[in-house]
C-alpha cells in the first residue's frame, strides 16, 4: 500500500507537474469571472516555472544529498564481502517493449557495480530491483540486470538477483534476508549520490550495516551553486529529482524506515 500512495501522491506533488496544473487553473479562471484570481495564479505558475527551470535552485536541493557521503576509497583493510547494486538505472518499459537493455541516466550504478565485480573477484554480487511501474506493462529490473551482466562477461551464478523490492525500503529489508549478513563483514552498497542518504538509512534501519559507494553525480560540487541550466527541462528535471528525495526522506523517518531525518557517515 505504501508504495501505491507514495507512486501517487508524487504525482501530484511533483514540482514540474504541479507549476504546470497551476498555470492551466489560472488560464482557465482568466476565462471565467475570476479574472484577478486567475491572473496571480497563472503569473506565479510561470515564475515558478522560470525560476525551477533556470535558476541553480535544482543544485541547491541536489548538493547537500551528494555531499552526504564521500567517495569511497579502498583502504587497504580486508576487502568487501559483498557488493550490492540498488536497481533504478532501466528503462523498464522500453525494455519490456522492445526487448533490449534500455539504460536511463542513472546507468553508472552498473558500470560501477561491474568494474568493483572484476577487481574483487571473491565479492559476493547482489542487484536489487523489481518493477516501479503501476501503470504501464514492464520488465523487472533483476532480469534485465541478469542479461546485461552475463554480456559483460560477469557470470550469472556469480550474481544473486533480487527481483521482488519496489522502493529502497524493500532493497533493503529483501536483499538482508537474501544474504545473511554477518558481523565484521564488509558490504559496500553502490546507488546515485543524491539517493545515497535515503539508502544508507534503510540500510541501517533493517539492521544490515553498509558503506556508501556513491556514484551517478548530477553536479561538480559547490562551485555549481551559482550555474544556471541552460533549459528549462534541465532545470525542472533536476528539481523534481531533489524533491523527490528531500520527501522521500521526511517520509521514510515518518513511517520508521530510517531512524534519521538524513543520514550520515559514521564516526
Amino acid at each position: 500500500m505504501f508504495f501505491y500512495l507514495s507512486k501517487i501522491a508524487w504525482f501530484f506533488l511533483q514540482p514540474s507537474n504541479l507549476l504546470v496544473a497551476l498555470a492551466v487553473a489560472g488560464a482557465l479562471l482568466l476565462l471565467g469571472r475570476f479574472r484577478r484570481v486567475g491572473g496571480a495564479v497563472l503569473g506565479l505558475a510561470l515564475a515558478g516555472l522560470v525560476i525551477c527551470g533556470f535558476s541553480p535552485l535544482g543544485h541547491w536541493l541536489v548538493l547537500p544529498l551528494e555531499q552526504r557521503f564521500p567517495l569511497w576509497v579502498d583502504d587497504g583493510s580486508a576487502p568487501p564481502h559483498g557488493i550490492i547494486v540498488l536497481g533504478g538505472s532501466f528503462d523498464t518499459t522500453v525494455s519490456a517493449g522492445r526487448g533490449i537493455v534500455a539504460l536511463n541516466e542513472s546507468g553508472e550504478r552498473l558500470t560501477a557495480f561491474a568494474e568493483l565485480a572484476r577487481r574483487y573477484p571473491d565479492a559476493k554480487l547482489v542487484f536489487t530491483g523489481g518493477s516501479g511501474q503501476i501503470l504501464f506493462s514492464a520488465a523487472r529490473e533483476a532480469d534485465i540486470a541478469g542479461s546485461l551482466f552475463e554480456g559483460l562477461g560477469i557470470p550469472r551464478e556469480r550474481i544473486i538477483l533480487e527481483d521482488q523490492s519496489r522502493n529502497t525500503w524493500q532493497n533493503a529489508v529483501l536483499t538482508r534476508d537474501l544474504v545473511s549478513p554477518q558481523p565484521g563483514e564488509r558490504w559496500l552498497v553502490i546507488t546515485s549520490a543524491w539517493h545515497m542518504p535515503r539508502s544508507i538509512g534503510c540500510f541501517r534501519a533493517a539492521g544490515f550495516d553498509v558503506e556508501a559507494y556513491p556514484v551517478d553525480f548530477r553536479t561538480r560540487g559547490q562551485g555549481d551553486l551559482w550555474r544556471p541550466f541552460s533549459s528549462v527541462s534541465e532545470g525542472l528535471r533536476r528539481v523534481d529529482t531533489a524533491v523527490r528525495e528531500w520527501i522521500g526522506l521526511v517520509a521514510y523517518r515518518a513511517t520508521g524506515r530510517t531512524s534519521e531525518l538524513l543520514p550520515a557517515p559514521k564516526k
